[in-house]
């Protein structure tokens, strides 16, 4: 199978999940676009998600891709059931498989989830856990401030953390929670950061592992692995500045694994009865 993965973001926060792609399934090729001239997605309206999103997959969709990895909290909340309604090929969200990793790290029944507005404004986390185990005690909060920072590459210092701070403090103050997830990609690359706020003590949760962990389950019951032996060339596309994404790619993927990956401008053309 010498199809590609489609993977879709709306900026740099899916190349945490696209890392875990590449270490987990080195034999597939991976063409990633980063909506990054339209980031972040969290305060956008539902309608606007969803033609964004449909944009970023008619891109790959031209390209001939075999499966579609939404690597973004907010589209996923907004289009996954969509998506996997319209199209031909295996879709899979963040969502899910976060929910899962955080019930299964638990030991006390309370979990915290951060993402942007859109994400916690959907109930899609609430609902995710809820839907697996009733009896959880769920603490939501939106960080809008988070994914602008991020994109900005402010991931760590005096200013990250007082951002942090003053979003997630009263969090850690006011529950139980030992369990946090990460429910935006963008937020793994603050990790430290988050870590050092709510304290060692709180497992914190990113989707990008059991993502990756269920793309693989999928792609060999569907037998569409790719056995080929040849190490791939991965296109990455961004819409918004390159040297911005560049930088932000060298910090997740190292030089190692940047000399296998390829990165471009591209240009969205809005999509036709996407929905």
């Amino acid at each position: 199978m010498k199809q590609a993965i489609g993977v879709i973001d709306s900026g740099v926060g899916g190349l945490t999940v696209a890392y875990e792609l590449m270490r987990q399934l080195p034999k597939e090729k991976l063409i990633y676009v980063g909506d990054t001239a339209r980031c972040p997605y969290g305060p956008r309206s539902k309608e606007e998600v969803q033609q964004f999103t449909w944009e970023m997959v008619n891109f790959l969709l031209a390209r001939d891709i075999k499966m579609l990895v939404v690597a973004c909290n907010t589209a996923t909340a907004f289009t996954l059931d969509s998506l996997k309604k319209h199209l031909a090929i295996p879709v899979i969200g963040v969502i899910q498989p976060g929910a899962r990793a955080a019930i299964k790290f638990t030991k006390n029944n309370s979990i915290g989830v951060i993402g942007t507005d859109g994400t916690i404004r959907s109930n899609a986390y609430t609902n995710a856990l809820k839907n697996i185990k009733g009896e959880l005690d769920i603490c939501a909060k939106a960080c809008p401030m988070f994914v602008p920072m991020v994109e900005q590459g402010i991931m760590e210092g005096s200013k990250a953390i007082q951002v942090v701070e003053e979003a997630l403090r009263p969090m850690v103050e006011q529950t139980q929670m030992d369990t946090l997830i990460l429910g935006c990609t963008h937020y793994p690359l603050l990790k430290s950061t988050i870590q050092s706020v709510v304290g060692e003590d709180v497992t914190l949760i990113s989707s990008s592992e059991e993502t990756a962990r269920e793309t693989s389950t999928i792609l060999e019951m569907q037998h569409l692995l790719n056995h080929n032996g040849i190490t791939p060339i991965h296109q990455f596309y961004t819409t918004g500045d390159l040297n911005m994404f560049m930088q932000i790619s060298k910090r997740i993927f190292k030089e190692q694994n940047l000399q296998m990956i390829t990165i471009e401008k591209a240009a969205l053309h809005q999509m036709q009865d996407s929905k």
